[in-house]
């Protein structure tokens, strides 16, 4: 029987074993899509304890604990520090064959050297000895970086963000590139009039342009959109139940917009062709300074609404959706390709179901003139494990090229998840060790395991031009 977590963890056979420690394991990391602090990179902050750096702001183990019978009072709640993680600690035994078992771990031995299993047994050793590293300078946020040997990072960013933190960590001279993401999201929402209007009521006044009607609005997104690329950003990123892509004309969305400056309602397809419209001019500015636009596909949000009224969005009542994705991405891709505006695009999907469509539509508008110019993005939320990791190198691997593929990154709001590229680098080395053992394909370690560094870092560092 083999030890838990050991060495050669999710590593089948010797050659996957040989691709991970001799070619995937000492790659860098580069992280281009994650949702992490800039104002905490900035400071260089030292969390108090274990349970502010691993339980704050962590729906996935937030949903755990509720399944598990907890009070939300140990989740969001009142309950104090040590109590949150009492109840982390009496529910992670009972996440056998989640993936938090294996993250929980991963991150207890990569971070703290901690090789005991966390129950309610373990849970006060742990929370102190990890706690006491977590005070000491060794243990500040750069330094939890530099110990998971991240190169780069993008956050991300509202247009409206004034980016302060982005520029003082540059000013400091921090080796780790700490990017900005543009994520507009909140620019073309719609759905609530008066919520929209305080947004351009800000966006205008970040932007000093007076905005008077939807050509002031776009002349202040993009001065917005300039100045993220004079502060580095060359990434944007989209949030999305799913593409909106309807036909419109300027006329149309000019008139929309005054309707909606008035604080008048407007029709469900005049709400899609204002989506439409914006993610169309998003995308010419993005492809205007070859930057790499995101598409974040097919989650539902919010379904539980007395928990959203009570607690607000992102904390955990979110789900797969099962929209219809293959039209409108299409129409709205084929509308940048035809005009030679197509920037490098890379496709999230969340329904696994969706998985082949995806991966075939990213094929459709790989052209040639970069190395793959349309991704099917790495596995994300939901299908972060090991099952969706599998099923999302298989669907690329069969519709295109893997060889080419970008690979993973954390979409994480913790420090502590970059333990998820080692988990994805195990698990890629083990899919090609066993294709090899099985003579699947041919037993050259040292072809294989370029195609498994360029996946793990060469290939994003090319693509991202870092």
């Amino acid at each position: 029987m083999k030890k838990f977590l050991n060495e050669n963890f999710l590593l089948q056979t010797e050659t996957a074993q040989s691709l991970y420690h001799d070619f995937a394991k000492e790659m860098p990391i580069i992280d281009y899509h994650n949702h992490l602090s800039p104002e905490q990179i900035a400071n260089d902050i030292n969390f108090e304890n274990l349970t502010q750096v691993w339980l704050y702001g962590d729906h996935y183990k937030w949903r755990a604990m509720r399944t598990n019978g907890v009070n939300e009072r140990y989740c969001t709640g009142d309950a104090t520090d040590y109590e949150k993680f009492e109840q982390w600690a009496a529910t992670v035994p009972y996440t056998v064959r989640n993936p938090l078992y294996h993250w929980t771990h991963l991150e207890l031995q990569r971070y703290f050297n901690v090789d005991k299993i966390l129950s309610p047994e373990t849970a006060r050793e742990i929370y102190d000895e990890c706690t006491a590293k977590l005070k000491t300078p060794e243990y500040s946020v750069r330094n939890l970086l530099r110990k998971m040997n991240v190169k780069v990072l993008c956050t991300t960013d509202d247009p409206t963000d004034s980016l302060e933190h982005h520029r003082k960590i540059k000013n400091d001279g921090f080796e780790i590139r700490v990017l900005p993401a543009f994520r507009p999201d909140k620019a073309m929402n719609v759905d609530d009039v008066s919520v929209f209007n305080a947004y351009v009521n800000k966006v205008q006044e970040v932007s000093n342009i007076l905005i008077a009607n939807w050509h002031d609005y776009l002349k202040a997104l993009k001065s917005r959109h300039d100045f993220f690329a004079e502060m580095g950003c060359s990434v944007s990123d989209h949030g999305l139940d799913h593409i909106s892509a309807v036909e419109y004309n300027d006329a149309e969305i000019s008139n929309i917009f005054r309707k909606l400056t008035a604080s008048e309602s407007i029709s469900q397809q005049e709400n899609i062709k204002f989506k439409s419209a914006m993610l169309v001019k998003f995308a010419e500015w993005d492809h205007e300074k070859n930057w790499v636009q995101q598409y974040h596909l097919g989650a539902l949000r919010n379904n539980n609404s007395r928990m959203l009224k009570t607690l607000g969005p992102d904390t955990g009542w979110d789900s797969i959706g099962d929209y219809s994705q293959g039209k409108q991405l299409s129409k709205f891709l084929d509308r940048l390709d035809s005009t030679d505006q197509l920037a490098k695009t890379i496709l999230y999907n969340l329904n696994p179901a969706d998985n082949e469509l995806i991966a075939t539509m990213a094929g459709n508008f790989n052209d040639g003139s970069v190395a793959g110019k349309v991704q099917f993005g790495s596995s994300w939320w939901f299908l972060d494990q090991k099952d969706g990791m599998i099923k999302q190198i298989n669907a690329l691997s069969n519709m295109g090229l893997l060889s080419k593929f970008v690979g993973m990154l954390t979409d994480s709001r913790s420090f502590m998840s970059y333990p998820r590229h080692e988990y994805f680098r195990r698990i890629l080395c083990n899919i090609f060790g066993e294709e090899i053992e099985n003579g699947e394909l041919p037993d050259n370690k040292e072809w294989i395991g370029k195609i498994v560094q360029d996946i793990c870092y060469n290939n994003a560092k090319n693509y991202f031009r870092w």
